[in-house]
């Protein structure tokens, strides 16, 4: 699955339906542990808007669940549908199908254009997919582009989606050109270098990023990013994918689940459950069930979170402890009461046999 199409190629030049299908389930649904995640939440009530390429609302296995109006709904490239399907497709129809879900099933998605037909992405075009998904009010926006350039406008965007509560993602970095990038300097791009912006980076399952990525620094996040296996926007076959893109969708779905999970936590908090939990590493590496099962607050732990145990009842034992004083009370005088016996029979016995009388009277010269 391409990021992009040749620019000059004809316009009718789509990404063609695959005629493929996956005979298993690729690696990252099981580094991502999506059975348990969705034993806990599958995404419901929460509506990730998606800016890319478009997303077809037709595609298979994302269940009429998206919303993508005009060129948004035409993704000729079938990246942006790609990646919808790792944040939100359902598996296809039952059976084998679900071991290809998604990691929020059941949330919706907001396809938004932020790229030309071809796939190449503009500054202007993010900003104003970025203001469409704040007045949409979208509890999850993920940015699936990667710009070298700061702009004021999609400074303001981002800002504006996060004022509207939206927990913002963005792609650490673009595709990398043909060619070795070896020399290419690190550097930031946007918007994932905006303040409050999750940056997500992919990665290959030993955790590494894959190789030829180009280099860049401020990274929050890592996710699967290399051979990730989803739908495209025509027909029903899969394609293999990757890069920034694929992982900040992953990344998008875990937030949709949290969210879902947790609706009355604000944005901060949900990026803060992402980030805390991650897998310890040079780059964190996300995991959604850890982000799922935290107990907020808790002591002694990374950012202020901790594994959930089991539910506790604190039985309430105030009566229980009325019994034990009362219990404690007799004891004590039970005991006392045996003391008094037992010196009355030791003491008794010798009183009267000095006839009453003082021990010292009984010890005189008489």
């Amino acid at each position: 699955m391409p990021a992009a199409l040749d620019a000059e190629a004809g316009a009718a030049a789509c990404t063609p339906a695959s005629g493929e299908k996956a005979e298993k389930r690729d690696w990252s649904r099981q580094r991502l542990d999506l059975d348990q995640v969705h034993r806990h939440s599958t995404g419901a009530g929460v509506t990730v808007a998606l800016i890319g390429t478009g997303v077809s609302p037709d595609a298979a296995g994302l269940g009429g669940r998206v919303t993508a109006a005009g060129p948004a709904g035409d993704d000729c490239v079938g990246y942006g549908t790609f990646l919808a399907g790792l944040i939100a497709g359902d598996g296809g129809s039952g059976g084998d199908g679900r071991r290809l879900v998604g990691v929020a099933p059941d949330a919706r998605i907001l396809g938004l254009r932020g790229t030309d037909s071809r796939g190449r992405a503009s500054a202007e075009l993010v900003a104003q997919a970025l203001r469409e998904a704040a007045g949409a009010r979208a509890g999850v926006i993920a940015v699936a582009v990667a710009l070298p350039r700061r702009d004021r406008a999609l400074t303001r965007a981002v800002a504006e989606a996060r004022r509207a509560g939206a927990v913002v993602l963005a792609a650490a970095t673009p595709e990398p050109p043909a060619g070795d990038t070896a020399k290419t300097p690190s550097r930031l791009y946007w918007p994932a270098g905006e303040p409050g912006v999750l940056s997500v980076a992919g990665m290959v399952p030993s955790g590494a990023r894959p190789e030829g990525s180009l280099p860049t620094t401020n990274v929050d996040l890592a996710a699967p990013g290399a051979a990730v296996v989803s739908g495209g926007a025509r027909g029903e076959g899969h394609y293999l994918g990757g890069g920034a893109a694929a992982a900040t969708a992953f990344a998008a779905g875990a937030a949709a689940v949290v969210r879902s999970a947790h609706p009355d936590d604000p944005a901060d908090a949900v990026a803060r459950r992402l980030t805390a939990t991650a897998y310890p590493a040079d780059i964190p590496q996300l995991d959604p069930y850890a982000a799922l099962t935290t107990v907020a607050g808790a002591s002694g732990a990374a950012g202020g979170t901790g594994r959930a145990a089991e539910p506790v009842t604190v039985r309430d034992t105030s009566a229980a402890d009325r019994t034990a004083d009362r219990a404690t009370r007799l004891v004590l005088l039970g005991s006392a009461a045996v003391l008094v016996v037992l010196w009355a029979a030791f003491a008794l016995p010798r009183a009267r046999a000095r006839r009453w009388r003082p021990a010292a009277e009984g010890t005189g010269t008489g």
